[in-house]
């Protein structure tokens, strides 16, 4: 389903109404509701499919507002009373699939109408001589202009809520359909553009399903970002989220993937930042980008600011190596989190901001951003029944032979970081693929089919990759996360 195509359908049915021609006005109502519909089927999520079906039903109003319309005029153009409904029934399509509609025989050569640019939108906003039918360059009535008559108001009154619903269909709609834009006023233009293009990532399609194992941490998560955003009413006061979340563990064992989870599940803007993104060769900037963040998160809010590696931003103050520059940094990234302008105590969750940090080396943070990372999640090597999930995540596209026992590789496997599982399966799955080719030459190899190619892989397979590949956390970096979290861990 093209999302950008329901937008651009719902806009040119209110601007057909707009422009006084209902009957096409009615073929786009008819197919975008049938298209939304078929859209809220799809949906898997079931707080985004309430949204849509409210979408759907402001639009389904519109369309009886614009039928009611065409009910009014027709009065006026007949003693008797005609059935509006009549001429539309062969337009009418049960089928969602159907788009776009048929259209009505005394419309297949209408006269083209300009879609309005923002500027002609503003004018005719500006001068009401220029709101009603056949007003303006390109409107379709200008050499007969008509007086106004009961329900042109109606049409016009369509304008309010018009942005209403497309909003509601711009904050929802991922890709590329129109997206609410800072303004950036105050700001250099660059380093807007520069954010909205690196680190704004909307529904990152990331689902708890999609993680294996780790549930105490999923549980964690749930109630400190997603819950606030579920309920509100709830988490006020001295039961308020929590202002920041510090995810701990060893590489390659799942943090961002939780990150986009969250962002996910919670429906929220998501800004994935790293070191290079708040840096900059110019005195002065790298401070502005961060409370240009934070500015730009607090107006796309609900919003998770998911910093990895963050002990490379913020790690510890007052060392004999730290720049002076790193330092003013530090200092207003703290400001930002905790300053005058950050969240209050009865602030409204769901339009808060969250902001979510990953990190390999804890020990290296700041103590004051340590302060400020409420909520210390460790994030541990997968568990036996963890290690058997990864693989069949990991090995769902690939055909197994009968001999491969997952549960015994899950064994072979005990101390591998989610990374290092995946690198087991990725080289495994190959193996087939190297006996075949060996010996061939070029033209030989480009000559196989795919077909040729498509072999199980075998527990062989899974015997020769184990011994190639080793895992890549010590026993020793283990113990170090567990002691810094017995120490300084909050779950």
């Amino acid at each position: 389903m093209n999302l950008a195509e329901i937008c651009d359908n719902a806009k040119k049915g209110r601007e057909y109404a707009l422009l006084g021609n209902y009957d096409s006005s009615i073929v786009y109502y008819q197919g975008v509701i049938q298209q939304i519909h078929k859209h809220c089927q799809s949906l898997r999520d079931p707080a985004l499919k309430v949204k849509w079906q409210q979408v759907r039903q402001e639009l389904t109003e519109e369309y009886e507002q614009v039928k009611g319309i065409m009910g009014t005029i027709e009065s006026f153009k007949s003693e008797k009373p005609v059935d509006i409904l009549a001429p539309q029934s062969d337009v009418r399509s049960e089928d969602p699939a159907v788009w776009p509609p048929p259209t009505p025989a005394e419309h297949r050569n209408p006269v083209p109408v300009k879609r309005p640019n923002s500027a002609a939108k503003q004018q005719r906003k500006d001068s009401p001589g220029l709101q009603h039918r056949g007003a303006g360059q390109g409107g379709r009535g200008q050499t007969n202009p008509k007086p106004e008559r009961p329900g042109f108001r109606d049409a016009r009154g369509l304008k309010a809520k018009d942005d209403k619903v497309r909003l509601q269909l711009i904050i929802d709609t991922p890709g590329d359909a129109e997206q609410k834009k800072f303004d950036g006023i105050g700001y250099d233009s660059d380093l807007v553009e520069s954010l909205e293009r690196d680190i704004v990532s909307r529904n990152p399609n990331v689902h708890w399903d999609d993680i294996a194992d780790l549930e105490d941490a999923k549980k964690l998560l749930r109630e400190a970002v997603v819950l606030p955003m579920w309920m509100p009413d709830f988490f006020k006061g001295i039961r308020r989220p929590w202002k920041g979340v510090l995810m701990v563990g060893p590489p390659g064992t799942g943090k961002t993937m939780l990150a986009k989870a969250v962002a996910t599940e919670c429906g929220t803007t998501f800004f994935n930042v790293s070191s290079s993104t708040l840096t900059s060769k110019y005195r002065g900037e790298s401070e502005k980008l961060v409370r240009l963040l934070f500015e730009m998160a607090r107006f796309y809010a609900p919003t998770t600011i998911f910093i990895d590696e963050i002990d490379s931003i913020c790690g510890r103050r007052g060392t004999s190596d730290e720049h002076e520059a790193s330092r003013r940094v530090k200092s207003e990234l703290l400001v930002q989190m905790d300053g005058v302008g950050g969240a209050l105590e009865n602030d409204d969750p769901s339009k808060m901001v969250m902001v979510l940090a990953a990190t390999n080396f804890p020990w290296d943070i700041d103590e004051a951003l340590r302060r400020r990372l409420e909520k210390r999640i460790y994030i541990p090597l997968p568990t036996a029944v963890g290690r058997v999930e990864l693989l069949k995540i990991n090995l769902r596209e690939v055909e197994l032979a009968s001999d491969v026992d997952l549960d015994l590789i899950a064994e072979k496997i005990d101390g591998y970081s989610g990374a290092d599982i995946t690198n087991v399966c990725r080289d495994a799955s190959m193996m087939a693929m190297r006996r075949r080719i060996q010996g061939l030459s070029p033209e030989e190899i480009r000559a196989l089919s795919k077909d040729e190619l498509q072999m199980p892989v075998t527990m062989e397979d899974f015997t020769l990759t184990l011994k190639k590949i080793s895992k890549s956390v010590s026993a020793a970096d283990l113990e170090k996360y567990e002691a810094w979290m017995a120490e300084f861990g909050s779950v």
